[in-house]
């Protein structure tokens, strides 16, 4: 049964790993994902020859991976893969008694490993700071000034209203100071204007998250049950 597991988890692999390098316009990057691929469909040779069985692969898995990286960018999948390799290593070094070719598949896992983490450096993992930081400001800010409408007026509408005029009039406040910031303090790779844009974006989005429960109810002491928990789910995304 092991055996089986680990040759679904290889094939997946291999087609996770080339539809990834599709995604990269860094010659380098894409190299490394289609070596490892290759390699994948090695070791996947290696247990149909001992299970004598052909699989196929679990497309909406490999889908669902491709399209965290499409939105999340390619750390976020990284990460996991690297985690991947990481039991693998540990399945093949238990295996190297019964099959010697697995110690040269636990060495290939090992470098793998290896890859996946030099590639941990891609553009959304560089402004990750500048999402927190719209996050964080709008999570403090709006809802504590939110809660004080919401109470003093209990037109759920006047109060949505308000959280959305506050919101993009922070987010441009922010988006400006975050854009001082990363240029007095220069970061490798790191472009003033995308830092600023990525601040807005997140600030503007957590926003949302927050006033949407206000267009929801009439009474707004209802909607700030909702908007605390659409605070914790905005933390959750992140």
């Amino acid at each position: 049964m092991d055996a089986i597991k680990q040759q679904q988890n290889e094939l997946n692999d291999f087609f996770m790993y080339m539809e990834l390098s599709k995604l990269q316009k860094d010659t380098k990057n894409r190299k490394i994902l289609q070596d490892i691929a290759l390699q994948e469909k090695e070791h996947y040779e290696f247990w149909k020859s001992i299970t004598g069985k052909e699989l196929k692969p679990q497309k909406l898995l490999i889908m669902f991976y491709i399209f965290l990286a499409k939105i999340f960018g390619l750390s976020f999948v990284l990460k996991y893969l690297e985690k991947k390799e990481q039991k693998a290593q540990e399945f093949y070094k238990k295996l190297i008694l019964k099959y010697p070719k697995a110690k040269k598949i636990y060495d290939e896992e090992k470098i793998h490993e290896i890859k996946l983490l030099d590639m941990l450096n891609d553009q959304k993992l560089l402004y990750a700071g500048a999402i927190v930081l719209g996050m964080n400001d709008a999570l403090v800010e709006l809802t504590g000034t939110l809660t004080g409408v919401a109470l003093a007026f209990d037109n759920s509408k006047y109060v949505g209203i308000t959280g959305i005029i506050m919101g993009i009039a922070a987010s441009l406040s922010m988006a400006a100071s975050a854009y001082l910031e990363s240029k007095e303090n220069k970061t490798k790779n790191v472009n003033p204007k995308k830092y600023a844009l990525y601040t807005a974006i997140s600030y503007i989005l957590t926003t949302f998250i927050l006033v949407f429960p206000f267009f929801l109810f009439e009474k707004a002491k209802e909607a700030l049950i909702l908007m605390f928990l659409g605070a914790i789910f905005s933390i959750i995304i992140y």
